[in-house]
């Protein structure tokens, strides 16, 4: 929790008092959330200030198939390490993980009416369980889908990889053009993920084009977005 306290702290001074918080109920199988008391009251001092729970996956990893094509293997390994855990899922399997995960939540004293899968991979089987078991919305990379309208909103997300040099310089480079060419969309997307914070130069970008993007927009959540939206249909 040290880093995400540094990220909202960051946040605050940045303009930002609420967001929407990705939360994995058993990240990579280490254990449940809500059997860390200190974590579970976190958890809900966040959404009393006004931020956001949104179920994340479950346990935010799906490993390596045999059977994986190169195609696969590109999606899910080279691009996410790993990480893709509802790329293809099956409708069931996807369900039972989704109850899980609510329940996990609503064990630490939470509830979360969206879900975004893991690096955004959400294959179509495991989008029908994210239907059916009741969620107001998803979100994929360029995309945040309304669930209870069906209206797709186009907002390419900006979103920083740091595991290794390269990748961080070419975020440095590509995200001020994905902020450019959001200019004219009301809504702009930041994902931010712990390690971000670990590299200075990553953190100085990400607060300065928050900074920039803030001009004109007002800072809000998933949740209380879609809800103005859907008070204009």
């Amino acid at each position: 929790m040290v880093r995400a306290r540094a990220i909202l702290d960051d946040l605050a001074e940045a303009g930002v008092s609420q967001t929407s918080l990705l939360i994995v109920p058993d990240h990579h199988h280490r254990g449940l959330i809500s059997s860390d008391l200190g974590f579970s009251e976190w958890l809900r001092a966040q959404r009393d200030l006004g931020h956001e729970p949104v179920l994340h996956g479950f346990y935010h990893l799906r490993g390596e198939v045999e059977s994986d094509g190169v195609w696969k293997r590109m999606v899910t390994q080279s691009y996410t390490a790993g990480e893709g855990e509802f790329f293809d899922l099956r409708e069931e399997e996807a369900s039972e993980r989704l109850r899980r995960g609510r329940r996990a939540l609503e064990d630490c004293g939470v509830s979360a009416v969206g879900f975004i899968a893991p690096a955004w991979l959400l294959g179509a089987a495991a989008e029908d369980a994210v239907r059916r078991e009741g969620f107001a919305y998803t979100t994929r990379i360029g995309t945040v889908n309304d669930l209870k309208t069906n209206r797709v909103s186009h907002s390419r997300s900006l979103v920083w990889s740091v595991r290794a040099r390269w990748r961080r310089l070419c975020s440095l480079g590509w995200n001020p053009c994905v902020l450019r060419s959001e200019a004219r969309n009301d809504l702009v997307r930041v994902g931010i993920h712990p390690p971000d914070w670990d590299h200075a130069a990553i953190r100085a970008q990400i607060l300065r084009l928050i900074r920039k993007a803030l001009v004109g927009r007002e800072a809000t959540t998933y949740e209380r977005w879609l809800s103005r939206r859907r008070d204009y249909l």
